[in-house]
């Protein structure tokens, strides 16, 4: 059965199990039918209460930080494959003893560890990031290409042959992207760095292919996929995020007050968009808002909706509902886990939502609550 949001306390984030899994699903037809190894990246999904159900299809993770990989190591049961744009020599023993491959962002990153590399007692698997200087994703922000980018390095920098101990390369190109856009990747790829393609093992595609999202053309994404592995005999590694997550839950908040002003009406919320949804002022872009349309249509009810921060900027507009609303209505932002849960603060102390995990057979299951406690150990 669907999500029962009368039983969702507010505000909450609330996983769909049923949603996860058939993401999962289809992620690991993906992994299988094209010959690969796909990884959950934890920028974008770190919900760690549910690994229990994304391991049952998809084993390993990417890390891109000392924590993220540690939090593979113990909760997923699983080396990662880390990457990061630097390392720092304290972190690194621990980071070799979480990691099953680890990639560099530049050489001389590579030139101050690959001692410690050869020296630890397990083999791990270092790559460099490489940067092709083609990229389709149009907010640079997002953009890991962008001219002067401080990710990976470009073609021109690298000598002719790479140095010994490296073993794969990785690149990142897309966010949100189709497998088209992959393609057109691969050609600047193969265009810019085939010479280096036969030195290595290993190749990660990085994350962005958003094959969960409904029209992705997952047939064409397999098809290439075998393809260039074919053609270059390498391994290949694809870590997307928001795939895993994508449309899988929501955030589910209350209306406290109604307030006006100049004509405009402000509904105001138990979350804060700063806090509690960054992206959505980041980027910016309008999330979907369950029984509402977006923007002002004549006839409707026409809100603003105001987080609970001191933010003066902490809204978003408009949005139109049927019914007028009132304190303790429900509002709930849709498609909310992936991303947003993991950039969430605790700016201005505002209460931080519950998460849940909702099972169609069980009910609703709070994994965790936050509390003056949380707040108050993340300051000194």
């Amino acid at each position: 059965m669907p999500i029962n949001y009368a039983h969702i306390p507010s505000p909450c984030y609330v996983l769909d199990e049923q949603l996860l899994r058939n993401n999962l699903q289809l992620i690991k037809s993906v992994k299988d039918e094209a010959g690969i190894e796909i990884i959950l990246a934890f920028k974008a999904f770190s919900m760690w209460s549910a690994f229990p159900i994304v391991t049952e299809y998809i084993p390993k993770a990417t890390a891109s930080s000392i924590h993220e990989a540690r939090l593979a190591f113990e909760e997923m049961g699983a080396k990662a494959h880390t990457y990061s744009p630097a390392y720092k020599k304290e972190d690194f023993e621990s980071l070799m003893r979480y990691s099953s491959h680890i990639t560099f962002n530049s050489l001389s990153q590579f030139e101050t560890f690959k001692e410690a590399l050869k020296q630890h007692p397990e083999h791990v698997s270092a790559g460099i990031r490489i940067n092709p200087q083609f990229s389709d994703v149009e907010t640079d922000l997002y953009n890991p290409c962008a001219p002067g980018s401080r990710l990976g390095v470009i073609a021109s920098q690298l000598p002719e042959y790479l140095p010994e101990g490296i073993e794969g390369l990785h690149f990142h190109t897309l966010c949100e992207s189709s497998s088209y856009d992959l393609e057109n990747t691969l050609r600047a790829v193969e265009e810019r760095f085939a010479k280096y393609l036969p030195q290595v093992k290993w190749i990660n595609m990085g994350g962005g292919h958003l094959m969960t999202r409904k029209g992705y053309d997952t047939q064409h994404l397999v098809k290439l996929l075998k393809q260039f592995k074919a053609k270059w005999n390498l391994q290949i590694i694809l870590e997307p995020g928001s795939a895993f997550a994508w449309e899988t839950g929501d955030l589910v908040a209350s209306v406290v007050d109604i307030v006006e002003n100049s004509g405009v009406k402000t509904a105001i919320l138990d979350v804060s968009f700063t806090a509690h949804m960054p992206d959505c002022l980041e980027m910016p872009y309008q999330p979907r808002v369950k029984n509402s349309q977006q923007g002002a249509i004549e006839g409707k009810h026409i809100y603003r909706l105001g987080g609970n921060s001191c933010l003066a900027g902490d809204y978003m507009e408009y949005w139109s509902f049927d019914q007028e609303l009132k304190a303790g209505d429900k509002v709930i932002f849709e498609d909310m886990i992936h991303y947003t849960m993991v950039k969430t603060t605790m700016f201005n102390g505002v209460p931080h939502p519950a998460i849940g995990i909702w099972n169609d057979t069980t009910g609703l299951n709070i994994v965790k609550q936050f509390t003056y406690e949380d707040y108050k150990s993340r300051l000194s």
